[in-house]
């Protein structure tokens, strides 16, 4: 049996999948979540061999939640289902050491059998985006995204600086910096650009 365990933040989608799952004879979902700081204790907990989340959480992210995996040295392989059809997401999740990424529309059955896929030892990617992804390059830095992000959920460059322990003329450059890279006007359009592309 496969263990696994589904982190979802969207309550109807989160039991749709535990049901569907469920159907298959060698898939046993052991647990579920809605967030990704339960996740994370759930994932301890359980010690599942897959753990099946979408990107975007509250708490933790999907990624956030990969790249602690990894960090850890934990066994649990990294599925992720989710809207985000844009190759810098595919991109930063393999980064994180996630083994499969599959989009939301995709039949159930794509799923069932991309867990037993990774299980055994392999990856189970959307083709489509495999091709995208590494048709553009992401050209921030860590710092810049970070950076960027908070710009984009409104926060001044004082209130960045004091959330990232930094100074603020760093705040400053890292969004100069951001701006030059995506060869836009100002943050709002280097918030949207990143976006739009998957690279936050």
């Amino acid at each position: 049996m496969i263990r696994i365990l589904i982190a979802e933040d969207q309550a109807m989608l989160r039991g749709a999948l535990a049901a569907l799952l469920g159907l298959e004879s060698d898939l046993d979902v052991v647990g579920t979540a809605g967030d990704g700081e339960s996740a994370w204790r759930e994932l301890q907990r359980l010690d599942p061999d897959v753990l099946v989340t979408d990107i975007e959480m509250p708490g933790l992210t999907g990624l956030e939640l990969a790249q602690r995996i990894r960090r850890q040295q934990l066994r649990t392989k990294v599925v992720i289902v989710t809207t985000f059809a844009r190759g810098g997401f595919l991109r930063r999740a393999l980064d994180a050491g996630v083994v499969g990424y599959l989009l939301k529309d995709a039949p159930a059955e794509q799923l069932a059998d991309a867990l037993r896929q990774v299980q055994r030892g392999g990856r189970a990617i959307d083709p489509q985006l495999a091709l995208e992804a590494w048709s553009e390059a992401d050209p921030l830095s860590d710092r810049e995204r970070r950076v960027l992000r908070l710009a984009g959920e409104g926060l001044n460059a004082a209130d960045i600086a004091a959330q990232l322990r930094l100074s603020h003329g760093t705040v400053r450059n890292y969004l100069s910096e951001a701006i030059g890279k995506l060869r836009v006007g100002n943050r709002i359009e280097a918030y949207r650009l990143a976006r739009e592309k998957g690279w936050l």
